[in-house]
């Protein structure tokens, strides 16, 4: 009697252990940010599995779990430009895939690596040509957001039949042939070597400018200066300039001063004679000449010519 309690009991716990393995196996567990597809006995059931708990045959069926979220991958591609210039570059491609159509790329495309490899590689060569081929090498260095622009519709364009999401794109490197990249660097330092051609002849240009200003200037002063000495008194101005540029200087006066009687001459001949002697005032004649019979005339002093 107690062996046939205890092979009961046994069965009971084997029958358990088997209900909660089945029990164990019949509901898979999706997170969020992840999306599942069913598969029994090999063929993938329509349906995604979204965030949540699930039913599934035990034993039979098999769950394939994709993630959902952001996925990030470099991705190279090569092309040649308007011009026939050989270009390549490097994408950080941002993607994800679409969650209803996970069903799909199961059957299609397999695991994520295959994604990667046989669908975003290839079609990123090819959208990288499209956008290339669209410009010259020139204005792929000038037009790099443009480009990236034509790529990323051109991209998003072929990856949307696949089931897969491009968030955005950006370039990480751009790289051209040897010898463009030395035939740029040759415009580059012509452009400089023209630019500071340009800069000599303009400021060439403005020194002459400021030449003529300065000459334009003088003759204009030189103008009102004769036009002052044409004027009633200009005689007289230019000989008071004349003494006081000689008091000023420090040089001697003159031994003899003559001045004539006429308009362009001085009336008197001042003997001055020792310095420390006054000037005498002499008489002369019309032609400027001492009179004969003259006697010397009374002192003068230098504070009685003005």
């Amino acid at each position: 009697m107690k062996s046939i309690t205890d092979n009961a009991f046994r069965g009971l716990l084997i029958i358990g252990a088997i209900a909660l393995f089945l029990a164990f196996n019949s509901f898979v567990v999706i997170n969020p940010g992840q999306a599942g597809v069913l598969s029994i006995l090999g063929k993938a059931q329509d349906g995604t599995l979204l965030e949540g708990i699930h039913l599934k045959p035990p034993f039979v069926s098999q769950v394939d779990i994709y993630d959902v979220t952001v996925q990030k991958f470099e991705v190279p591609a090569q092309s040649s430009t308007k011009d026939l210039q050989y270009l390549s570059a490097s994408f950080a491609i941002n993607f994800r895939l679409d969650p209803m159509r996970i069903v799909e790329i199961r059957r299609k495309q397999g695991t994520l690596a295959n994604i990667v490899t046989k669908v975003i590689a290839p079609q990123t060569q090819e959208a990288f040509k499209i956008a290339a081929a669209r410009r010259t090498a020139e204005e792929s260095i000038t037009q790099r957001e443009e480009l990236r622009q034509d790529f990323d519709i051109a991209l998003s364009q072929r990856l949307e039949k696949y089931g897969i999401v491009l968030l955005d794109t950006s370039v990480v490197d751009v790289k051209f042939s040897d010898e463009f990249a030395h035939a740029v660097e040759d415009k580059q330092i012509a452009e400089q070597q023209a630019q500071r051609a340009v800069y000599i002849a303009q400021q060439a240009q403005q020194e002459a400018q400021a030449e003529i200003n300065r000459a334009k200037g003088k003759a204009e002063a030189q103008r009102l200066l004769a036009e002052t000495l044409k004027s009633a008194g200009g005689q007289l101005v230019l000989q008071k300039e004349a003494i006081e540029a000689w008091r000023e200087g420090g040089a001697q006066m003159p031994r003899v001063l003559v001045m004539g009687k006429d308009a362009g001459s001085v009336p008197f001949l001042f003997n001055l004679g020792d310095p420390d002697e006054e000037p005498v005032a002499k008489p002369v004649d019309s032609n400027d000449r001492p009179l004969p019979n003259s006697k010397s005339g009374s002192k003068v002093s230098s504070k009685d010519l003005f």
